[in-house]
């Protein structure tokens, strides 16, 4: 088997570890934008069931005071 250059093992033994030393930051940020959207999402659909509520509030609000007024058949 042929000897392999010093400086081409530590070179690639210095990338692996530089890897490594990264995989726990990287992953944390992973999780911590998989959060973020989850978080985002939710409060978009808060904000649009907040939307539809108000306009079925309204519909109701008007069909009643046409009642109270006597506009429509009870």
């Amino acid at each position: 088997m042929a000897t392999v250059n010093d400086q081409i093992t530590d070179a690639v033994t210095q990338s692996n570890v530089k890897v490594i030393a990264e995989s726990p930051a990287m992953a944390m940020s992973m999780v911590y934008q998989s959060m973020a959207q989850a978080v985002s999402l939710s409060m978009q659909n808060a904000t649009l069931s907040q939307q539809n509520m108000a306009t079925i509030s309204q519909s109701v609000a008007s069909v009643a005071s046409k009642k109270i007024l006597g506009l429509l058949d009870a």
